[in-house]
């Protein structure tokens, strides 16, 4: 399974980062212990959504969409 997720910081709520992954723990670990330069200032974060896909692509193509704009509108009103 490959996953999208959005992450939520714990001390700065309003900040989020979406990303995808093959493994959302190890992942998340990663983005708690500083190992990603896009989120190591916002840390801890916990995990806000996750959608879980079959295939590589399709959580590729998930992930573009929650950054495009109407993405974002739909994850703030329905996901978050």
């Amino acid at each position: 399974m490959h996953y999208a997720y959005i992450l939520r910081s714990i001390h700065l709520p309003e900040q989020t980062y979406i990303g995808s992954t093959a493994d959302l723990k190890t992942r998340l670990v990663d983005h708690n212990m500083g190992r990603s330069s896009h989120t190591a200032k916002y840390r801890p974060w916990k995990i806000a959504f996750y959608a879980a896909f079959p295939d590589k692509q399709r959580a590729l193509e998930f992930e573009a969409y929650l950054k495009s704009h109407s993405g974002k509108a739909f994850s703030n009103k329905r996901l978050l």
